[in-house]
This record gives structure tokens, C-alpha cells and sequence, in this order.
């Protein structure tokens, strides 16, 4: 069975997030942060991780993902350099 992640990425102010899952971690946020996901994670520039989860999250309200992001990684720091 394959293994999946869950992650939400933000811009560098945190006013936007993004939810995606992949089965490749590494490889999918480093291809947000070079710019070749989707136009929304472009046009936003929305290359941070903040934490991995299920795809749940992708219903969630905005202040339900900050609680969440906030509970793990109060300081919502890039993550990227810990899945590396």
C-alpha cells in the first residue's frame, strides 16, 4: 500500500494556504517552491510547508487550519528543510 501525505503550504505572510496531498513529499513541495504546481500555488506564491494531515483538511474553515498549524508549529516556520 502506498503511503500519502497530506500538507498545507502558506505564503510568506500566512494570509493564504493551500491543501494537496501527494505520495512524494519532498518532491511535491519542492516543485511549489520552484513554481511548477498548480497556477493557485504560483499566483499566490504559496511555497511553505506547515504540517502534514489528512485530506479532510481540504473542507476546512481558514481559522480551523490556522488552530491546527498553530498547535504543531506556532511560529508556522518553512518545515521543507525537515522532510529533506
Amino acid at each position: 500500500m502506498r503511503e500519502y501525505w497530506g500538507y498545507i503550504t502558506s505564503n510568506k505572510n500566512r494570509t493564504t494556504f493551500y491543501v494537496g496531498m501527494t505520495n512524494n513529499l519532498a518532491r511535491r513541495i519542492g516543485e511549489h517552491k520552484a513554481g511548477e504546481a498548480p497556477s493557485f500555488t504560483k499566483r499566490y506564491n504559496v511555497s511553505d510547508l506547515a504540517i502534514a494531515r489528512e485530506k479532510q483538511l481540504k473542507t476546512w474553515h481558514r481559522q480551523w487550519k490556522l488552530d491546527l498549524i498553530e498547535e504543531f508549529n506556532p511560529t508556522m516556520r518553512d518545515m521543507y528543510e525537515d522532510i529533506l
